[in-house]
């Protein structure tokens, strides 16, 4: 039996129940209104937790979490390794489990040496002020990268490098003509900054969780050598594309100078990146991470859960890409016809969508999926709340992580089945 079938069954079943948005919930519209208030076309992580039912609307009530991977919780046996951790004071390097974790990662990435800090962005912009050692030095960055868009413009805010941007591709990648037209000569020329750096982000969020091609990260670590530039990763989900592409990280990550990876993503800590690269790169990373407020004393608790991630974690992040098809793979099947999706763009766990239907905006989809409604919970046994982000361009983001099961990948199918056949049929009544 189909999906497509199955779905249809329930749907028959919860349309039989009467299921209507509760009169005594806020509309879907007057919620997408508010959505809408709040979320600019670049601010998604400005959306606030989706409001439960009051007390005596739906007793149980199933939260499908897929806004980020960052709503992750460390598992038992993550907590009672942290409870364990052998600690010391990190900023005199005296952090046994720190010190681990650190080799851990250098290791597996096949860079000489690696920081534990507490955030990716103040990784990527440790990174930055390393590698673009004087104030109106330059980087060159994707104009869709999570650098340039969503870390508060800090390489120029505290590090006073300015940044240059080249357009992202559909897959993430540049165009290296354009890429080698922004690179800046004549330096020491008193009216240009000087070229140091060029970012790259992978897996690259806003546009879907895609893959940088190991050729186009080959083609940009040349350019760079030609030029004497590093190369810097954004790889907060590489690890998502080492599974993606079935190879080790370092096989990515050889064609960079350096790293930040990101723990408390898909990876499952609950803080947490390693920053990694050359010995004498570390050195000044330090001395930056200390100058931004990132030295932690007693770290090992945090740095126990790292290592549970590098070792114990990677591989189940297969697991999160096969359910995001399995997603993506029901919108296409849904009936009637509401969204948009190129299957072929869903390389990792997060799935960008569109909804095609010119009256559904995507925050008022968002809305609708996560309202609970009347009738909802005596025909499935639970009310559903997915929760996921209005995004770019028309469209909706939804990320899967380790709090995300094939269950429950199944109940948002059912939920967004409903959702669909909900609206066109207020569609039609309103005609």
């Amino acid at each position: 039996m189909s999906l497509k079938t199955v779905t249809c069954r329930v749907l028959c079943k919860l349309l039989n129940h009467g299921v209507v948005a509760s009169k005594n919930s806020v509309s879907a519209r007057d919620a997408a209104a508010v959505l809408q208030g709040r979320i600019s076309a670049r601010g998604y992580y400005n959306s606030g937790k989706a409001s439960r039912q009051g007390p005596g609307k739906v007793a149980n009530i199933r939260v499908v979490d897929l806004r980020s991977d960052t709503v992750t919780k460390p598992g038992p046996a993550m907590r009672q390794a942290m409870a364990a951790a052998e600690v010391g004071d990190d900023v005199m390097r005296e952090d046994p489990s720190v010190n681990e974790l650190q080799e851990i990662a250098a290791e597996m990435f096949q860079m000489e040496a690696a920081l534990f800090v507490p955030s990716g962005t103040m990784s990527n912009l440790i990174a930055v002020m390393v590698h673009c050692r004087e104030r109106g030095d330059e980087m060159i960055v994707g104009d869709l990268s999570h650098l340039h868009i969503y870390e508060q413009g800090g390489s120029a805010q505290l590090a006073g490098v300015h940044a240059t941007t080249v357009d992202n591709l559909p897959n993430g990648s540049f165009d290296l003509e354009q890429l080698e037209s922004k690179i800046r000569h004549g330096y020491p020329d008193p009216h240009y900054p000087r070229s140091r750096l060029i970012c790259v982000e992978n897996t690259h969020n806003i546009q879907g969780g895609r893959v940088l091609p190991l050729t186009f990260l080959q083609e940009v670590r040349a350019l760079a050598d030609r030029y004497g530039l590093s190369v810097h990763m954004d790889g907060a989900r590489v690890m998502n594309a080492a599974v993606a592409l079935g190879v080790p990280p370092s096989t990515i990550l050889q064609h960079t100078h350096t790293v930040s990876v990101c723990l408390s993503k898909g990876l499952g800590s609950p803080v947490g990146t390693i920053l990694a690269g050359p010995k004498d790169f570390i050195s000044r990373a330090v001395r930056c991470r200390k100058a931004l407020g990132g030295g932690m004393r007693q770290a090992g608790i945090l740095a126990a859960a790292g290592k549970l991630s590098l070792l114990e974690m990677v591989g189940r992040l297969e697991d999160d890409h096969h359910n995001a098809k399995t997603f993506a793979k029901a919108l296409l099947e849904c009936d009637p016809a509401l969204f948009a999706v190129d299957m072929a763009t869903v390389e990792t766990n997060i799935l960008r969508f569109r909804v095609q239907e010119p009256t559904l905006s995507p925050s008022e989809f968002c809305a609708r999926m996560a309202e609970v409604g009347e009738g909802e919970e005596a025909a499935l046994g639970q009310g559903i709340q997915v929760l996921m982000y209005p995004h770019f361009a028309n469209s909706v983001r939804a990320v899967w992580h380790l709090g995300i099961s094939p269950e429950d990948t199944q109940l948002a199918i059912q939920k967004m089945q409903l959702v669909a056949l909900q609206y066109i049929k207020e569609k039609v009544r309103a005609q």
